[in-house]
């Protein structure tokens, strides 16, 4: 089991809502800490690998489990 700093719930948000407040909490962290996402939108398997190659952090892992998609994004960019 992945280990984890902060957590956000953005279950029955849909796009774009769960990346923009997942930009938003990852703007408080440190650089370094990990952020995971529960959701619940189908594209947030496309927006969350997409954000993260756009925004230089690091998506360290994806997967479902019982239709929640669980994402833990590490802080690597300062912006």
């Amino acid at each position: 089991m992945q280990e984890f700093d902060h957590e956000i719930d953005v279950k029955g948000l849909q796009c774009p809502l769960p990346v923009l407040k997942a930009r938003k909490r990852l703007l408080s962290l440190k650089h370094g800490e990990l952020l995971k996402i529960l959701a619940t939108d189908p594209a947030s398997m496309i927006d969350f690998p997409h954000y993260c190659a756009e925004s230089g952090n690091q998506l360290v892992s994806h997967h479902e489990e019982a239709g929640v998609f669980i994402f833990i994004i590490r802080k690597t960019h300062t912006k």
